[in-house]
């Protein structure tokens, strides 16, 4: 099987964002439990919380930053391409809930890819039946990377909780 495509973008100064390889083994995970290519293309772009900030104001109305927005592509009628669409991670937030939640930074950043990725491909939590099932989808994916679930009552994601209805 050959590895997702991924354009890396860092928008921000740090050095403990995940490695082009820790991202291509967390999107190979969720494209190996979907029927779409192996080689699918997406970008995942880490920024700050200025960024973050606007993107959530302007497409969602949700005016502070968060964890991971996805932005999925859409093809033109007639036109298939493997592109699945945009990540934007912001690093402050991430790096804020992996130590309120006592986790790994590594840990919440496969979380955050592999939830993103997830709603790429249209998965989503509007409704408790969605998020039961996206959540069970995101558990067994991680622990097939050796992650723990992040939805364990003392792993709980207080910024998910409230962006359930959101992402």
């Amino acid at each position: 099987m050959s590895s997702p495509l991924i354009d890396r973008q860092v928008a921000l100064e740090t050095d403990d964002l995940p490695s082009r390889s820790e991202l291509e083994t967390w999107v190979a995970a969720v494209l190996a439990r979907h029927e779409v290519a192996a080689d699918s293309e997406l970008t995942i772009r880490f920024v700050g919380d200025v960024e973050s900030q606007a993107l959530n104001r302007d497409y969602r109305g949700r005016d502070r930053p968060t964890n991971v927005l996805s932005f999925p592509f859409e093809n033109l009628p007639g036109i298939a391409l493997p592109l699945l669409g945009d990540l934007v991670v912001c690093h402050p937030v991430v790096v804020s809930e992996a130590e309120e939640q006592d986790k790994s930074l590594r840990a919440h950043y496969a979380h955050m890819v592999v939830h993103g990725t997830l709603h790429l491909l249209g998965h989503d939590h509007m409704e408790d039946t969605e998020a039961e099932a996206m959540e069970a989808l995101e558990r067994e994916i991680l622990a097939s990377l050796g992650i723990s679930d992040p939805y364990a009552p003392s792993n709980r994601d207080s910024d998910t909780e409230d962006e359930r209805a959101d992402a």
